[in-house]
């Protein structure tokens, strides 16, 4: 029985120690109260007349769906894990003339006239033919990218330290990309200074796809066109006239498939004063290996042009009134194996009062392929009632063109680099648009064991100098877990 005291005594003096020390430890708030889950899902179309497929020319129609869900774990008052999982669905009229050749068909024709109605048959010539405005029947009309990433963040006790990593991968038919970073955030004067690094790097790689008519010659040779898919198949030149001449020499598959990307990012951010907060950020980036698009087709100035198709059409093939004739790449897009970005910015949101915030934005853009950009964009969130607030918002962009951009036909074949992809091109954009938000800080909705904490619709429409006009809208919910 003697013994038992002193250890009664030890147990007792244990717990009397943990007590005191736990009521003298300050109450630490968590990073993130409860399991929060966001459902994001988009709409995107487009259109314009600069596919990069065709070589510059043609239909740029392209529809896209997306939907992705976040969910931020807390794992302990002061870490946080997050998931974020989507999956983006598109149809495209350019990605689709990979292999632009639909075969000719017969049908019947119904007229109706004073003396009644009759049918007759018209003849289309059942050999190939295609056109780069509109859509082939091609498996590469359309595709599905699925993406996954999941982050990690670890705030210090005292909030002023922020560490988090990131790990991402994602998949569509002809390209697979591998991500991973990491960052530091450090917060001082009283969390009125923030100071931010991050670096990333992805890993990707192409399964490349090659328009029809160079796949079909990097198989066969010069004898390509009495062998496989062109077995048969009238090439016709300029003047309409049958040819066995077309070869394009130039073309070669790649020996590299990877493509890496590299990052770095530094952000200051500071509250000026009690209206003003203003943010700058640098970022460095470099990619290295297939920077190219392999089906993206090119047409020299200086070559012969050939076609599959009906000659009746060459004379208009740049305009939409061609439906029946499609042109043969002489190669495909060639870009340099490397490249070296440098984005610098800055964000100044002003608080005008109770109701009303400006936030603004500038960026400067500058690569080692001859482009120069710059960005304006504003926003002024206006608060309707506690619960609404609506936002108008505009943005303004203006680039240079790359130094290995040219239109359909106007490359030559001595160049070592070159590209149609009027995305390289000189061009300015508008975008308009609005946003509406409602929030409940309550969670007074409720589904299943979440409460909706807030809805964000977005509607903008996108303007490009060069014909290309879309249409974007987004909405997201945000739950949180009772």
């Amino acid at each position: 029985m003697k013994k038992i005291y002193p250890i009664c005594f030890l147990l007792l003096s244990v717990i009397v120690q943990a007590q005191e020390k736990q009521e003298a430890t300050p109450f630490k708030k968590r990073v993130l109260e409860t399991t929060e889950v966001s459902i994001l899902l988009s709409y995107y179309n487009q259109d314009g007349n600069h596919s990069a497929v065709n070589g510059g020319v043609g239909s740029e129609k392209l529809t896209d769906i997306a939907s992705n869900i976040v969910v931020a774990l807390p794992l302990n008052a002061d870490d946080v894990l997050t998931f974020d999982a989507g999956i983006s669905a598109y149809t495209s009229a350019s990605s689709s003339n990979i292999n632009p050749f639909m075969a000719g068909k017969s049908g019947t024709t119904t007229t109706s006239g004073a003396s009644g109605t009759k049918s007759s048959t018209t003849s289309v010539s059942s050999a190939p033919y295609g056109t780069p405005w509109q859509a082939s029947s091609g498996a590469s009309s359309g595709d599905q990218l699925a993406n996954l990433s999941a982050n990690f963040s670890h705030n210090s006790d005292n909030r002023n330290t922020i560490l988090d990593a990131n790990v991402s991968a994602s998949n569509e038919y002809d390209y697979t990309s591998v991500g991973f970073g990491g960052g530091i955030t450090k917060l001082f004067n009283k969390k009125n200074t923030e100071i931010s690094l991050k670096a990333n790097a992805y890993l990707d790689k192409w399964r490349p796809i090659y328009p029809t008519e160079l796949k079909e010659y990097s198989l066969y040779g010069s004898n390509f066109q009495s062998k496989g898919y062109f077995s048969g198949v009238t090439i016709i030149d300029q003047n309409g006239n049958k040819s066995t001449d077309y070869l394009p020499t130039a073309f070669t598959t790649y020996s590299n498939s990877k493509r890496n990307s590299y990052s770095a990012s530094l952000s200051f951010s500071q509250i000026l004063t009690k209206k003003i907060q203003m943010s700058i950020f640098m970022d460095v980036l470099k990619q290295e290996g297939l920077l190219g698009t392999p089906y993206q087709r090119i047409y020299f100035a200086d070559k012969v042009n050939y076609y599959v198709g009906q000659s009746q059409y060459i004379p208009v093939y740049t305009t939409a009134q061609n439906t029946g004739v499609y042109q043969l790449a002489d190669d495909k897009e060639r870009l340099p194996s490397s490249r070296f970005k440098i984005p610098i910015g800055a964000r100044i949101n002003f608080y005008i009062n109770e109701y009303v915030v400006a936030r603004t934005y500038y960026r400067y853009y500058q690569d080692n392929w001859g482009i120069k950009a710059h960005t304006v964009s504003f926003e002024l969130p206006v608060k309707l009632t506690t619960s609404f607030t609506v936002y108008p918002m505009y943005r303004y962009y203006t680039q240079t063109a790359s130094d290995y951009f040219a239109p359909y036909e106007t490359h030559l074949s001595t160049e070592k680099y070159y590209t149609s992809d009027y995305d390289l091109s000189k061009f300015k954009t508008n975008q308009y648009g609005a946003g509406f938000v409602y929030t409940d800080i309550f969670t007074r909705a409720k589904i299943f064991y979440f409460g909706l904490k807030s809805i964000d619709l977005r509607l903008n429409h996108y303007q490009r100098s060069d014909g290309l006009n879309a249409n974007i809208a987004s909405l997201g919910f945000k739950f949180e877990a009772e």
